[in-house]
């Protein structure tokens, strides 16, 4: 009989704390393993969560996963550790507490009639689990300054962050006071680039629950909001995993004066490391990270995969959603921002 024991995260404050008293001496975790997600995703999406955790004898934590259950009609039914972000994968202590989390979380997904589980890993693990290495996360090691990080960026880059300030471009870094505008110019771009918006009261809520650790960064000229950044910071990492412009302004780079304010506020608060977010190799977003210096970290993604099945392909470079994504751009914004929200909460 095995020492470990696997078993869902109750709803008590103290199963909160210790959840993420495990999460924060973990050096493998991320900030999304914190059991404030929890209370995110349920509050913002009403998705149902499954949040796995092994205990020893002493009911000692000794590995987490914390999963969200997505169930539609038309993009199925599956678990994600952790949907709507970059990470969350299982944690654990050791192999053999890992194993005992897949066999678990594997139990869940068939009692919830899952067609598939994705588990979102910065570090390769081993499993019998199916790889994709679709993503990688790119990354920029900062200095002890801004001005020694500047120093290195691009000719062509410098010139373009000064465009934005000769232009009267201002920028700034806040709270919940820049939320609207930031959501402005987000769900903007996102209904330019085809993609269903995430309703505003999910950022909101990430700032109700991790007030000190989540940001916005806004950019505007003559009071209108022309680019947003939404930032998390964990540990010596700060992440921008939401960030936009409005096309309509691009030959005036509020883009370029976005980042660099951001980058500037990073090291200003003792960060180490910025992290752009994920791209695919080569593509135009991997490529606009790569010129401020960001490195590609490879991202490693397991599937468990019912019986049959096939690798999911839930994202915009699937053709079959070409069509839908075209017709999506042209759709006036008071319509996308109303419907978006109701789709994109099925998608990981």
């Amino acid at each position: 009989m095995s020492a470990w024991e696997a078993s869902l995260l109750g709803r008590s404050e103290a199963d909160t704390r210790a959840w993420d008293a495990y999460v924060l001496g973990n050096a493998s975790s991320s900030g999304y393993h914190l059991a404030g997600w929890r209370r995110v995703i349920e509050d913002a999406f009403g998705h149902r969560t499954c949040y796995v955790k092994v205990e020893g004898p002493e009911k000692t934590l000794r590995g987490v996963a914390p999963l969200v259950l997505l169930a539609s009609r038309g993009f199925g039914r599956f678990l994600v550790s952790l949907p709507f972000v970059n990470y969350g994968g299982p944690i654990a202590d050791a192999a053999d507490v890992r194993a005992l989390l897949e066999r678990s979380i594997v139990e869940h997904a068939k009692a919830l009639k899952a067609e598939h589980v994705e588990l979102r890993h910065e570090q390769p693990v081993e499993t019998s689990w199916l790889p994709s290495h679709r993503k990688v996360s790119m990354r920029l090691a900062l200095p002890d300054t801004y001005e020694e990080l500047s120093k290195a960026f691009p000719s062509k880059l410098r010139s373009q962050i000064r465009r934005a300030q000769k232009e009267g471009m201002v920028a700034s870094v806040g709270g919940r006071e820049h939320l609207d505008a930031f959501y402005a110019v987000f769900s903007r771009c996102m209904r330019d680039l085809g993609t269903p918006v995430y309703a505003k009261r999910f950022f909101a809520k990430i700032l109700e629950v991790f007030p000190d650790d989540a940001k916005i960064c806004v950019v505007t000229l003559g009071g209108t909001p022309v680019a947003g950044g939404f930032l998390y910071g964990y540990r010596t990492v700060l992440e921008i995993p939401w960030a936009a412009s409005d096309k309509r302004f691009n030959r005036l780079a509020p883009n370029m004066l976005l980042y660099a304010t951001v980058l500037e506020h990073a090291c200003r608060q003792g960060f180490r490391t910025f992290d752009f977010g994920r791209s695919s190799p080569d593509s135009g977003t991997y490529r606009f990270k790569a010129q401020w210096g960001a490195k590609p970290i490879q991202l490693h993604w397991y599937y468990w995969l019912e019986s049959g099945r096939a690798m999911p392909e839930l994202n915009p470079q699937n053709p079959k959603y070409a069509l839908a994504i075209r017709m999506w751009q042209r759709l006036p914004l008071i319509v996308t921002n109303a419907i978006g929200p109701h789709i994109v909460k099925h998608l990981p």
